[in-house]
């Protein structure tokens, strides 16, 4: 069986958050678990994303999306229970002509990171 190792760490080396994304079209920011009526649930807090067009990007291939945001930009979150996670996915930020800094909101899904990615967002 393969495994596959997803993080979410609010403060990576000290320097800034690093959470993980995976392949329900959200990032994860914590994993937590709860028990009710004797059984626990393994859960995680996701942060969503919306998929930028109808179709990849021409010139790389790869699908793009953005963070979501509701009323007044509030970013998205839910809960959900750690089996409806697929499998983790590898996020590629879009620089663009500005200032770089270290919150990025668009991203290029990576299909090319392996071949189980790529058959996913092919």
């Amino acid at each position: 069986m393969h495994i596959e190792h997803i993080c979410a760490c609010p403060m990576w080396r000290n320097k800034a958050p690093h959470y993980d994304c995976v392949f329900i079209n959200i990032g994860i920011c914590m994993f937590f678990s709860f028990n009710y009526g004797g059984i626990t649930y393994p859960c995680t807090v996701m942060r969503w994303f919306d998929i930028i067009g109808d179709s990849p990007d021409e010139d790389t291939g790869m699908w793009m999306v953005r963070l979501a945001c509701g009323t007044n930009n509030a970013p998205i979150y839910n809960i959900i229970h750690v089996d409806s996670i697929y499998r983790a996915a590898h996020l590629i930020p879009i620089y663009g002509r500005r200032f770089l800094h270290l919150h990025f909101r668009t991203f290029y899904v990576n299909k090319y990171a392996d071949h189980h990615a790529f058959e996913l967002a092919s």
